[in-house]
């Protein structure tokens, strides 16, 4: 691990738990908890985490993939509670688990490609 790539992992975390939060916020026709907001924004961060902390040998594209699976599981299963109108509960599971996968992308595209801080193992 690498401070650079532990710092913009995580900043990377922040600002897409920010931009989470934001669009959960916008799509939802009533308030979402903030027990819910604060769920989604903590995941979005903790992927970042967990991306810049982990020395998995691996391409860039698979270890962000997979860190967005692992991590996102335990959020999407409490995600369940959540009433999404026109949405069942396996519904909003699938979706949060999917988003989990596109943020643990990105925050690993941004950080590997885009600033170049690579894990010090991967080839």
């Amino acid at each position: 691990m690498t401070a650079k790539r532990f710092y913009i992992a995580v900043l990377m975390g922040i600002i897409l738990g920010i931009i989470a939060c934001l669009i959960a916020g916008g799509v939802s026709p009533d308030p979402l908890a903030k027990k819910v907001l604060a769920n989604i924004f903590v995941s979005r961060v903790l992927i970042g985490f967990v991306i810049g902390i982990s020395a998995w040998k691996m391409g860039w594209f698979l270890h962000g993939v997979l860190m967005g699976l692992i991590v996102g599981l335990p959020f999407s299963l409490s995600a369940m509670a959540i009433q999404v109108p026109g949405m069942g509960k396996w519904g909003i599971f699938f979706l949060t688990w999917a988003l989990g996968v596109v943020y643990g992308f990105i925050i690993e595209l941004v950080t590997s490609v885009f600033f170049k801080a690579k894990q010090p193992s991967a080839k």
